[in-house]
């Protein structure tokens, strides 16, 4: 009984659209990562395949990141966020 009421005051008392969250989230995720990549880079030492794999990857997750904060951008600006 009483996790039904949480439950349904969750539904209520809704923060944050999904889709808001999930960009929040994932951004997190990649801001996390692209900081980490730096590490992984460094750790390939002399393995130029290794080391060109981790930096490819870092290249995309900072489109990715540009990407996210322009959807964030316009979801604020339609007072959606």
């Amino acid at each position: 009984m009483q996790t039904e009421n949480v439950q349904s005051l969750r539904r209520d008392k809704i923060v944050m659209a999904d889709h808001d969250h999930d960009l929040v989230h994932d951004m997190g995720k990649r801001l996390d990562a692209v900081w980490r990549y730096d590490e992984y880079i460094k750790n390939a030492n002399n393995r130029n395949e290794i080391k060109q794999f981790w930096e490819d990857v870092k290249t995309q997750d900072m489109k990715n990141i540009e990407r996210l904060k322009k959807l964030m951008a316009k979801e604020i600006s339609i007072n959606c966020f």
